[in-house]
């Protein structure tokens, strides 16, 4: 019989300034067991141009992926491999730092709401120094399941009813999936029992558990078990449900390089600033 993931905490989004200027919504920033292999969960949207056209100019990252979701809005990406591109409404781009990159990020002036997340993902100490690789996918290549005409899930990253997800072989075997309920819906989903999982609420309300109504902007942080249950009432509800295998190693982490030792994170600096960073393919 499945076990049925109980609520561990749940914690509300805190506003934070990242980047040049841009002001945005920190689910959580932090190394954390429950969270393992994830670090960092920003939520990031506003109808006010000021809060984010200053963007994230060129800056590095090594031993860790950054995975951004559009919702609504563009995001123009270059970065030390070449690659250069839009990300629109409804795309996602997984980049693996793996050993070295170097990127920017720059928002286009949105007519109305410009929203979206960006997750960064922990590498395992074998993986960090890994060839860096960058994923474009199209809201087009994401699949989305229909269940008895109350339920819907974008499969990001995954598996919902044999349907898998564009974005495969991670070596963190993650889950990243886009849920809307409608009013008065249940959600039986089966997770790993051996991974961390969590939830962000982007919209509405519902029940993560048989006691707690949780509403938008919240993070809910499961206990260990084989599934999640969520229940909805007058209200809709839509939310990101993540999962991934722990790597439960340590981590030293210094702004947008994550590493194992603190050695490591000084030769990364160094390397940053002597223009040796980014290796050669």
């Amino acid at each position: 019989m499945s076990e049925v993931r109980k609520i561990y905490s749940v914690q509300k989004s805190r506003t934070t300034m990242e980047g040049a200027g841009v002001r945005l919504k920190r689910a959580f920033g932090q190394a954390h067991q429950k969270l393992d292999p994830f670090l960092l969960l920003d939520d990031f949207g506003s109808d006010n141009p000021d809060d984010y056209l200053a963007g994230f100019p060129w800056h590095p990252h090594r031993g860790i992926e950054t995975i951004t979701y559009m919702l609504h809005g563009e995001v123009l990406h270059e970065d030390s491999m070449g690659n250069s591109g839009t990300i629109q409404s409804g795309d996602v781009q997984w980049m693996t730092a793996g050993s070295g990159i170097v990127h920017q990020e720059l928002p286009a002036r949105t007519a109305g709401t410009f929203a979206g997340f960006q997750l960064w993902a922990n590498l395992p100490a074998a993986h960090k120094m890994m060839d860096p690789r960058y994923r474009d996918i199209k809201k087009t290549d994401i699949p989305t399941v229909t269940i008895d005409d109350f339920i819907e899930i974008k499969v990001i990253c995954g598996e919902v009813q044999g349907i898998k997800g564009p974005v495969q072989d991670i070596i963190t075997d993650p889950e990243y999936l886009d849920i809307s309920m409608n009013h008065f819906s249940t959600l039986k989903h089966p997770i790993k029992n051996t991974h961390n999982a969590f939830a962000y609420v982007i919209e509405g309300e519902g029940y993560f558990d048989e006691k707690q109504k949780i509403g938008n902007e919240n993070l809910v942080i499961f206990e260990s078990g084989d599934e999640i249950q969520v229940n909805t009432e007058n209200s809709k509800l839509r939310f990101l449900l993540i999962s991934g295998k722990p790597l439960e190693e340590p981590v030293a982490w210094s702004g947008p390089i994550v590493m194992n030792t603190q050695e490591e994170l000084r030769i990364a600096f160094e390397e940053y600033r002597n223009d040796t960073f980014v290796k050669k393919q």
